[in-house]
């Protein structure tokens, strides 16, 4: 589970990626996690070349899109209050046309088409390919759905267009679905089995973006740790054609140190990993490579074994206090950030106490919690009553947030005094005189802009902080700085 983001997808930052002989404009919007950010991008390109440019002003838009998000009953009510707000507009703009992507069209299926009339196509995950011909169907004023899974769809042959880039960081998808059948999770049944994506396509993706000055990706996927891609490695890894042919895969540990290697001058950041999957290998590149930010955003779900059975999750709380360890060993400092979930089907006072020990255990930089939300059609949803009262799961969540805002300070404070590397990434919402980025443990971190610019490298002196935010001042530029120019 990821912290659920609201982006409206702005067209303004396109310039670059818009096409002059195109005429049809096109609206997007998504929620959820940062994958779904992804397809959306991937989305864009695939419309840019059938003669969309995206617009960030609905009432102009030939095309409407939300990509929508399953993983909470919240996120879904937030998606149909949007169809509420196209349907208003497209009274005023009949020939607007809307549609649904995502995972709640996955899981919704022609329950869309036939209840929220005004919306004219439905397209699963893997069925973006398929926009061109289900648009035809539109236009010939006909209902069209496209929600069929696949096995082997990973878009790996799809330039993403950069939706609302400040230029300096970019998504990077290297796996898609997800084969861990936890009980809470609807993400199995939306985005089908794992696939991984051909390596040479993610270097020259990342290549791409470095040509076009990014300065930072993030590899994306469910499960970015059970990476295995088949098809014998990478030809610049062998000596002879025989030896490539006898290799039999590329591992998540090798991909990260193939694309550290390949641009020493980017930021690597990877999300999400899953507990049972990291491996000592994944943490010795991390540690090899300056590049690989120290940061590992892992989901523990909850402290109780007996609730993590229930949940599928296939890791007990000791092992995740020895992977824990590992990282700690490893990679001394690295920030580790935490999903959660409260009121689980039976969870119990001391369920809910084991929980509150693992976070004083191990006093997580930062963490997305939530209270369980049953989801239709999950494991969890056919096999155990939601027996938590309300009240309860609210208690035992502020419970649980007070606790994680505490360890949030606390982990925040041990950077004051020193200097760190900052990546310039955007202006300060609160200043337009400061500039805003994050450190390598991904805290962010504020301070006067002076001379630097976006997408500086810049040593930065921690002096002030909140419970999330670091305020520092500049010292001059990072070691970074020399690699990325």
């Amino acid at each position: 589970m990821e912290k659920i983001i609201d982006e409206t997808l702005q067209g303004q930052t396109l310039v670059k990626e818009k096409k002059e002989n195109n005429t049809k404009k096109l609206y997007i919007e998504s929620y959820g996690c940062a994958m779904n950010f992804s397809d959306s991008e991937i989305v864009a390109s695939i419309l840019n070349k059938e003669g969309y440019n995206t617009t960030n002003e609905l009432s102009e838009a030939d095309l409407v899109l939300v990509n929508t998000c399953s993983i909470r009953d919240k996120a879904e009510q937030t998606v149909r209050k949007r169809l509420e707000k196209y349907n208003a507009v497209k009274k005023i703009n009949p020939s607007m046309k809307v549609g649904v992507l995502g995972c709640m069209a996955e899981r919704l299926k022609s329950k869309f088409l036939e209840e929220e009339k005004i919306v004219d196509l439905v397209v699963g995950p893997d069925a973006y390919k398929d926009l061109p011909n289900l648009l035809e169907e539109v236009e010939s004023g006909r209902d069209a759905i496209n929600v069929i899974l696949s096995k082997e769809e990973t878009y790996g042959d799809i330039s993403p267009v950069r939706l609302q880039s400040n230029g300096v960081s970019a998504f990077v998808s290297i796996t898609r679905g997800c084969d861990n059948m936890c009980t809470f999770c609807i993400v199995p049944f939306t985005r089908g089995r794992e696939r991984s994506r051909d390596p040479l396509s993610i270097i020259d993706e990342v290549n791409d973006l470095w040509s076009k000055g990014f300065k930072e990706i993030t590899l994306l996927g469910q499960n970015v740790d059970s990476y295995l891609w088949y098809g014998g490695g990478l030809k610049k890894d062998f000596k002879s054609a025989t030896e490539m042919q006898k290799a039999t895969a590329v591992g998540f540990s090798h991909l990260l140190d193939i694309v550290a290697k390949a641009q020493p001058g980017m930021r690597i950041r990877f999300s999400t990993s899953n507990p049972q999957d990291m491996t000592i290998d994944v943490i010795e590149v991390m540690a090899k490579h300056n590049n690989i930010c120290d940061y590992i955003h892992l989901p523990v779900q909850s402290g109780s074994d007996r609730i993590l059975k229930k949940m599928n999750r296939l890791h007990t709380r000791e092992e995740y206090f020895r992977l824990i360890d590992n990282i700690r060993k490893i990679i001394p400092g690295c920030g580790i950030s935490q999903d959660m979930i409260i009121g689980f089907p039976s969870e119990t006072e001391e369920d809910h106490k084991d929980t509150l020990s693992l976070m004083e255990n191990v006093k997580y930089n930062f963490g997305y919690m939530f209270a369980y939300s049953e989801r239709p059609g999950t494991l969890g949803a056919k096999k155990f009553e939601d027996d938590i009262p309300e009240a309860t799961k609210k208690k035992r969540l502020q419970e649980i947030i007070d606790v994680q805002q505490k360890h949030s300070r606390f982990r925040t404070e041990q950077h004051l005094g020193k200097i760190e590397e900052v990546l310039v990434e955007k202006e300060s919402k609160k200043s337009d005189s400061q500039w805003s980025g994050r450190n390598t443990q991904n805290t962010t971190v504020v301070f006067p802009k002076k001379d630097y610019k976006l997408g500086d490298y810049v040593l930065v002196k921690m002096e002030k902080c909140t419970s999330a935010t670091l305020i520092g001042e500049p010292v001059g530029y990072g070691p970074m700085q020399a690699l990325s120019s």
